[in-house]
């Protein structure tokens, strides 16, 4: 109000305004409502939390003293292009060139040295001496960054020495033009005030040239650069994980602002890279063949195009192109011959490649003639080797989405205890001498060699509840060893498919029985077990579901309630789609899928826990939860949320991404949730279905489904606080989560009842950063319900790291928590204690988890609904795969709706 009075007084004393024309149409009117909305930010930090019990932590953040505050970082932009003025559109090619502009032009530059990003821009510390300057730099042998396939202009392999000195010139030295042109100055000080918590786009920028300064140094020493890891070229950090892929370890490494000041936060980082060495050696690697004869050659076309070689024994690096058509004895090429015949023309005949590196350039080949060539030219002027003579270069990513086997080879590998990581940490700082960096020295830049010691809090666990006694879970475990569950439900009408599984059904079947006596769940005897005839299992899944459920109509007397389902290998088995479709929505029978290998009394337990949650008990539950007695939830009607979208691999670019909202039910309760599950286009992060209106009266959104179940479900009450828990999105996308998604739930809100107004609290969890805590001097893990709200936090925002789980194997990763939007006015403790109870309420297993129970229901059922889109039928997704044209997005298959008998249930256990 008050800055109305003053504007009005203000104006008071003013001539009228002038007469407004007759032809006049004001512009503004219709932009004038999008003005009023006010962007949310992210909230800025209340407070910290107190309790618990107070322990000492070191951190991988390293501090960063910087001294230079009142100098600039001048920003350029790179242009290259060849002689003839052609665009530089070669990856790798930058850097060289700018290096030699470096070295060459010293003097014009100033003496200044480069922090380059490899690719269009380019930092100084002060300015250089002109605001344009253009280059001409001369690079010898540029074929390992830029392959022009004509080695040598017969088209055969690499040129002897004769014609190695008539092509010197022409071929193995290229001319490049650099224009480097002035676009910005970035303040240091923007460093300093980032600290302080005033983040601007200047600041940001600051931090991507210090950024930038480490991925040159590494540059510098030949590193394979992903994002902001670097990985050394040293087999000491290979490790092979099957198929010709190894994992290489190396460092991520990025300035971090913080509460107490400047961090660099280093970890360790892998990647994959393909096996380097013989190409034949990866290929049978590759395929699991057992001689080079053996080989799928359409597929080794596939998996080595655009990978470099190089051949011996002039040690050339080329990029393959591709695999000659027939092999190499029998694959001809026209050379050139030394003389010239009596009208002067050059003499050309057709040789073998065989027959040209056996008798012309004397090389012995042992296994080549039958097998096809490497060919690393252009499509009309190829340029063959034989395969014996080329080898992978070391350092080159493997971007395919790896198998089962690799994963699981990959993790088993890669781990390390907490102790062990620290001292790798601790020599990557010594290898590195960041102190050397000259860049970082002229900013005044200086980086610590310690660990930061920072004070954490160990929470309490929460009291659970289940059938018997209230207890407390010990080290973030617990088990149900003669304990009844606290809401069992009854297993009847139900019978066993068994798809080629070898096991002792009946034996399984009576150890279930007995073991849901002893937690209180009653398992009748099954009406039946359905085995898979033997003919039907080399059939596709779809075919193998058919016929199971044909058995299973044919011989029950109505619907089963449930179904027991009996694979045959544990992973990937691809019925498992296929089935769970059939079965939650065409038929709305809930079923548990196993892979019985050992049976013992535990697997039968974790079993049962599964089955009784999706039947619609309840295994164990805070005992908070039934003494209503959590701050903010109990009191009011609260809906929680958990929120995810699983993309398809890394290769697939036409997957659709699977967006699902898990939503609790039956409040007061914090332990029973449902989901919806909806296709998005491929990649996109942001929810695009909270509210999808359909018509002025219909809302076909996510929210919808979410709202309307907790108000059945809550006797007839609206949720009037909405606790959202958003996963899988980065700093950049906090924005859109709080102005779009947020938007969208406000509206389906509105839509329900306009008058309704809930009050939000918005939460982001990550997983994939790279901060780690450690114990001083003791080789285990941070104890579980270590929270960290201090000194490695954000210096504005409001952020805590929460190790929730007890860290069992390798080095425990905290999961970092961001409150973006509190309308509850939560104080930080019980914020904190609701995240960490919400970690003991996940009803599959028997200990804390490492992340919210909603966001791991929300991401079981994107994964579970993705297996059923596997398996569609290709006529139903083939607008996604063939119909990808410029003139539109491309259409995404919807998911099937679950039937209504388990469209609440938690089918995703």
């Amino acid at each position: 109000m008050a800055e109305g009075e003053t504007n009005g007084a203000a104006a008071e004393g003013l001539p009228p305004p002038p007469p407004v024309p007759p032809d006049f149409t004001p512009a503004k009117t219709e932009i004038e409502p999008v003005k009023k909305k006010i962007l949310r930010v992210p909230m800025a930090r209340r407070g910290v939390g107190n309790k618990g019990q107070k322990i000492q932590i070191l951190t991988n953040h390293f501090k960063v003293n910087v001294n230079n505050v009142d100098g600039h970082f001048f920003h350029y932009s790179v242009a290259l292009f060849y002689e003839d003025g052609r665009p530089v559109d070669g990856k790798g090619v930058g850097r060289k060139v700018l290096d030699t502009v470096h070295e060459t032009y010293d003097t014009e530059l100033a003496g200044k040295d480069f922090a380059y990003d490899g690719e269009k821009s380019l930092f100084t510390i002060g300015a250089l001496p002109r605001n344009k300057m253009e280059f001409t730099v001369v690079l010898d042998d540029v074929i390992s960054n830029r392959n022009n396939g004509n080695s040598s202009p017969g088209g055969h392999g690499s040129p002897n020495e004769a014609d190695r000195k008539r092509l010197r010139r022409p071929y193995q030295s290229k001319t490049f033009k650099v224009e480097i042109s002035f676009a910005a100055k970035i303040p240091m000080q923007a460093i300093a005030n980032a600290l302080r918590g005033q983040e601007s786009e200047n600041s940001q920028e600051a931090l991507r040239v210090l950024d930038i300064i480490l991925r040159q140094h590494a540059a510098k020493q030949g590193c394979l650069l992903v994002r902001q890891s670097f990985f050394h070229n040293d087999p000491k950090n290979f490790v092979d994980v099957g198929a010709g892929v190894l994992g290489c370890r190396g460092f991520h490494s990025s300035f971090r602002t913080t509460q107490s000041g400047l961090s660099l936060n280093i970890d360790v980082s892998t990647t994959m890279i393909i096996q380097p060495g013989p190409v034949v050696d990866f290929l049978i690697a590759n395929q699991n063949a057992k001689d080079p004869f053996s080989l799928d050659w359409a597929k080794a076309k596939r998996v080595l195009k655009n990978l470099r070689v190089k051949t011996s024994p002039t040690n050339q690096e080329y990029k393959i192109t591709g695999l000659s058509d027939r092999p190499c004895r029998e694959q001809l090429f026209t050379l050139k011959q030394k003389g010239k015949d009596a009208d002067g023309e050059v003499q050309t005949t057709e040789v073998t490649v065989f027959d040209y590196f056996v008798n012309h350039r004397n090389i012995e080949l042992r296994y080549s003639a039958d097998l096809p060539c490497i060919n690393v030219g252009k499509p009309k002027r190829p340029t063959f080797f034989p395969i014996e003579l080329c080898s992978l270069v070391s350092l080159q990513r493997y971007t395919k989405s790896l198998s089962t086997f690799q994963r699981s080879s990959l993790v088993e590998k890669s781990r390390q205890k907490p102790q062990e990581r620290m001292q790798v940490l601790s020599n990557a700082l010594k290898i590195n001498q960041y102190d050397a960096e000259p860049l970082l020295r002229s900013c005044g830049i200086s980086i610590s060699n310690n660990f930061t010691q920072i004070e954490g809090r160990v929470l309490p666990p929460p009291k659970l509840k289940t059938g018997g006694d209230d207890f407390v879970p010990r080290n973030g475990r617990w088990n149900f060893n003669n304990k009844r569950l606290v809401d069992p439900t009854k297993i009847e009408r139900w019978a066993v498919v068994n798809f080629s599984a070898r096991c002792n059904v009946q034996g399984l079947v009576s150890d279930l029985i007995k073991c849901g006596k002893q937690k209180g769940i009653m398992v009748e005897d099954p009406f039946d077990v359905f085995e898979e005839s033997p003919q039907v299992r080399r059939a596709p899944p779809l075919v193998r579901v058919e016929k199971m459920f044909e058995q299973v109509q044919s011989k029950l007397p109505g619907a089963p309630k449930f179904l027991l389902c009996l694979l045959p290998e544990r992973k990937n088995c691809d019925v498992y789609g296929p089935w769970k479709r059939k079965n939650l929505a065409e038929y709305g029978i809930v079923t548990q899928c196993i892979a019985p290998t050992r049976v013992n009394d535990q697997y039968i337990t974790n079993v049962l826990l599964k089955i009784n949650a999706k039947l619609g008990g309840l295994n164990s539950m805070l005992t908070v939860e039934h003494s209503p007695a959590i701050p903010m939830v109990s009191k009011v009607p609260t809906i929680i949320l958990g929120m995810d979208v699983s993309h398809g691999s890394p290769g697939q670019s036409d997957v659709p991404s699977i967006a699902a909202v898990v939503s609790s039910r039956q409040w007061p309760s914090i332990s029973r949730y449902r989901a919806s599950v909806r296709t998005q286009s491929p990649k996109v992060e942001m929810i695009d279905n909270l509210f999808k209106r359909t018509s002025d009266t219909e809302d076909d959104g996510i929210m919808r489904e979410a709202l309307l179940d907790f108000y059945v479900s809550s006797g007839k009450r609206k949720p009037e606080h909405i606790i959202i828990f958003r996963d899988g999105v980065s700093e950049s996308q906090f924005s859109q989560v709080l102005n779009v998604e947020l938007d969208q739930i406000i509206e389906a809100c509105k839509f329900l009842d306009e008058k309704w107004s809930p009050k939000f609290v918005v939460i982001v969890a990550q997983k994939n950063h790279h901060t780690k805590f450690f114990q001083p001097n003791d080789p285990n893990n941070v104890p579980p319900g270590t929270i960290i709200d201090n000194k490695v936090c954000h210096p504005r925002n409001y952020d805590f790291y929460l190790c929730a789980h007890a860290g069992m194997i390798g080095t425990t990763r905290p999961t970092h928590y961001h409150v973006l939007y509190d309308e509850l006015g939560f104080s930080a403790d019980d914020l904190q204690e609701l995240v960490h109870n919400l970690s003991y309420v996940y009803q599959r297993s028997t200990t804390a988890i490492s992340v919210v129970a909603p966001i791991c229901y929300a991401h079981l059922a994107a994964t579970q609904m993705g297996q059923w889109m596997k398996f569609e039928d290709a006529s139903e997704t083939s607008s996604s795969h063939n119909g990808v044209t410029n003139a539109g997005p491309v259409s995404v298959p919807q998911l099937p709706k679950l039937e209504e008998k388990v469209s609440s249930s938690m089918f995703f256990c």
